[in-house]
């Protein structure tokens, strides 16, 4: 008698193989919220992804940190950026994903998830939002930060280390 496993492998059944990955990479986009990951955003950007845009929104948190005086100059159309300092439309660049992750670094202001995360809410795009620099920061700025962030984002993650953020990426699929 035949076994199971050498019915599978036999020319008759090979007509019902998928001869295709099993799911094709995803359209991620990372997105820097402030300086402090805006660098190591950019650092990221380096190396190969699959389907990974590497943006940022750290204009926005300047225009936000500044007053009432700096957000009035501050244009609403040009704070998303690619790495080469290329006004990106935000609508268009949710449309094209399958993933947003949104970096933050404690003791900074993250703003721009809100306007990121009601973008991805209307779009049903999934959010997740990864936190740089907490080895060195209070309870009180990452209390802060996560009051920002949780709102808008799925999946939070809390990093002691900047190399931590590769590896989600990778595990993300990015």
């Amino acid at each position: 008698m035949e076994s199971e496993s050498a019915r599978m492998s036999s020319a008759a059944e090979a007509k019902f193989r998928i001869d295709a990955p099993n799911s094709r990479p995803r359209a991620v986009k990372v997105i820097a919220l402030d300086a402090p990951s805006e660098r190591v955003v950019k650092e990221l950007a380096r190396d190969a992804w699959q389907g990974a845009t590497f943006l940022t929104a750290s204009a926005f948190a300047g225009a936000a940190a500044g007053g009432a005086a700096a957000a009035a100059r501050f244009s609403l159309g040009g704070w998303l950026n690619d790495l080469a300092g290329r006004t990106k439309n935000l609508v268009e660049e949710i449309a094209a994903a399958d993933l947003v992750v949104m970096v933050a670094s404690a003791g900074e202001n993250a703003a721009a998830a809100a306007i990121i995360g009601e973008a991805c809410n209307l779009r049903h795009v999934m959010t997740t939002a990864l936190i740089l620099g907490t080895a060195g920061s209070s309870d009180e700025a990452l209390s802060k930060l996560l009051a920002q962030l949780r709102p808008h984002a799925m999946m939070l993650v809390i990093s002691s280390a900047d190399e931590y953020i590769r590896d989600m990426l990778t595990a993300l699929r990015a």
